[in-house]
């Protein structure tokens, strides 16, 4: 399948990218990614923190298939409206470590934008075992919705 959402992943690195161009205003991505409400509706969880500024937190709380919750956390270090957030991830209760997040969001036309995510991991393997998951079918899902919250 051909997914909007690229993940780029070279052997080797503890990195990945994740690169979107929307059909949307850069403001609208940003303020997906910004507001509590926009952001339950496209990554299908419930907000229970969300501190959009610097030295701010976040916590999100997800019910899978088999009812198992499942708590996403984090700090964010930096945060510049409409332009960037850089941030750590941590899924509470799994093997995997601590990650760091830079997304920068970036106007391509006044109709078109772009998202670029970095993401550093612990280790190679740690970034390996997360690619072997359906980790791209989700991510292209939740930015699909993304699209979709805002179509005419």
């Amino acid at each position: 399948m051909d997914y909007k959402t690229k993940i780029q992943a070279a052997p080797g690195k503890q990195e990945l990218f994740i690169i979107r161009e929307f059909d949307l205003p850069v403001d609208l991505v940003f303020k997906a990614y910004q507001e509590p409400e926009l952001l339950e509706q496209w990554m299908n969880t419930r907000v229970i923190k969300l501190e959009n500024r610097t030295h701010g937190s976040y916590q999100f709380e997800t019910t899978d298939p088999t009812g198992k919750v499942h708590i996403f956390s984090g700090t964010i270090h930096e945060f510049e409206p409409g332009k960037k957030i850089t941030r750590t991830f941590k899924m509470e209760n799994t093997s995997f470590d601590v990650q760091l997040e830079f997304l920068e969001f970036e106007a391509l036309s006044a109709e078109r934008s772009k998202l670029i995510m970095q993401v550093v991991y612990r280790s190679v393997a740690m970034r390996d075992q997360l690619l072997e998951m359906p980790f791209e079918w989700g991510i292209n899902r939740a930015h699909d919705q993304l699209e979709a919250i805002f179509a005419p």
